[in-house]
């Protein structure tokens, strides 16, 4: 976190970080946490990634409530998700995390943290995780029918990504409609991927950011299509007609 808190001399080239938050490891690091035989060394090595022991509050919690089923498992998620809140405060930067699992029903494996000083980069990183994405459902599925060679568990499991696209399409439309109420200027679509996204960050690929702009479009919304713009992400969207 110190060095990316540094101001650095020149904005070029920018800097970046992309890590691999493992959640199986923290889950290990929360077993030391919570035995009087625990690891002291390695719990002060995470101390120093996390910059300080606010994390073994989490787990100490997790064992006071040892009843609640899946008190450890939501101790880990907390823990990531304060990482990165703390890693954006400290930095300054702008800070996403995606969670990876092997399923759509487990929980993740790890979380990929991306930090970036630029809304540009957030734009790239979910639209590239999002296409990783598919990729992978598709090498588990191949694996998967290679052992077998009769069915594939996770081409059951997987999402379609045709579906969650069309599921995602008029809940985007959604939320550049709320970007357009919110000011009377005209909006660069990758100046604000968060707000456009939303939950579907991560999840599908820019070309459905386009179809919700042609949807707008349609309901008379925007006089913008995106007609004639190369990549979806360079479209400026105008605001439309307000009623007096």
């Amino acid at each position: 976190m110190n060095v990316l808190a540094r101001k650095l001399p020149q904005d070029w080239p920018p800097t970046e970080l992309l890590m691999n938050f493992s959640m199986m490891a923290v889950w290990r690091l929360g077993g030391h946490v919570r035995s009087p035989q625990g690891n002291e060394k390695s719990l002060q090595r995470f101390d120093d990634v996390c910059g300080g022991t606010w994390w073994r509050e989490y787990f100490a919690d997790a064992t006071a409530s040892r009843e609640k089923e899946g008190a450890a498992e939501d101790a880990i998620e907390a823990v990531a998700a304060e990482y990165c809140r703390r890693l954006a405060e400290r930095t300054g930067m702008l800070v996403k995390s995606v969670p990876v699992s092997h399923s759509p029903r487990k929980r993740a494996v790890y979380q990929l943290v991306f930090a970036t000083r630029s809304p540009y980069g957030l734009w790239v990183f979910g639209n590239t995780v999002a296409r990783a994405r598919d990729e992978w459902w598709k090498t588990l599925e191949l694996r998967e029918e290679k052992d077998d060679g009769l069915f594939s568990v996770t081409s059951v499991t997987r999402p379609d990504p045709k579906e969650v696209e069309t599921r995602a399409v008029p809940q985007i439309a959604a939320n550049l409609e709320q970007l357009l109420l919110r000011t009377d200027r005209p909006i660069k679509l990758v100046d604000h991927p968060l707000e456009i996204f939303g939950s579907f960050y991560g999840q599908v690929t820019e070309p459905a950011v386009r179809k919700a702009v042609q949807l707008l479009h349609g309901q008379g919304k925007t006089p913008s299509n995106g007609v004639g713009v190369h990549r979806t992400r360079e479209i400026t969207l105008q605001p439309g007609h307000r009623a007096a």
